[in-house]
């Protein structure tokens, strides 16, 4: 229904490149290799994480982050960029083990169940190759899948955690005129429907309080998810 080419931009060199060949391009990118030599000589572990919607994969990104940082740390990250809107629970599944929000410090009582807190440097906990799972809100679940893709050795490039590539919003029509949509029906959305432009969504049957943006998030319609 609106399942075309997925297209993001490179944030070393600006360039457009399918959501395919976008990991190949990051590995050829020359401003970022320029900038990889710059920051050869650090002894920092770094991995290059690619995230996305685990049942919509339109929504992309490609992150680098310091081993040394806390899951709780990407956690903050992914609902600040995506996700955040009512101060859900999230959690982690690493290995068939949980990494939960809610949990600030490991208990003894925890040691013997699979379950943990986000307390845990992500270096030790993940590998090359690795993929793994991020939930966000228990009711109105957004999964996300990550994988590691790779790991360097040197300086980070700026922040611990940041956006070296991510996704392009994805052109949705509205489902009554083709036109862009900007509105999403909260309850239609469960059906595949609910897409509209503002016109169209002025007669639309659920009525204007089950409105959100259209926004650039795998959390889009969800909740009370405006970006």
């Amino acid at each position: 229904m609106r399942r075309i080419t997925s297209t993001g931009k490179c944030c070393f060199c600006g360039g457009t490149f399918s959501k395919r060949t976008m990991g190949r391009h990051l590995n050829s990118c020359k401003q970022r290799k320029h900038l990889m030599e710059k920051m050869a000589n650090g002894k920092t572990r770094i991995l290059h994480l690619a995230v996305q919607g685990r049942y919509e994969p339109g929504y992309w990104m490609h992150l680098e982050v310091v081993a040394d940082a806390k899951l709780k740390a990407l956690d903050s990250f992914l609902r600040d960029v995506w996700l955040e809107c009512c101060g859900h629970l999230s959690a982690f599944t690493i290995d068939d083990v949980r990494y939960n929000s809610d949990l600030d410090k490991d208990a003894l009582f925890y040691s013997s169940f699979k379950e943990k807190s986000m307390n845990y440097k992500i270096g030790s906990v993940l590998r090359a190759d690795m993929k793994f799972i991020h939930e966000y809100d228990f009711g109105t679940t957004t999964e996300l899948a990550l994988r590691v893709v790779s790991e360097r050795t040197g300086k980070p490039v700026s922040k611990p955690i940041h956006i070296m590539a991510r996704n392009d919003p994805p052109k949705i029509a509205c489902m009554v005129c083709g036109k862009d949509a900007t509105q999403v029906c909260a309850q239609c959305i469960w059906d595949g429907k609910g897409w509209l432009c503002d016109k169209c969504a002025s007669d639309h049957e659920c009525g204007e309080e089950m409105f959100l943006p259209v926004v650039n998030s795998p959390r889009v319609g969800m909740c009370g998810y405006e970006g």
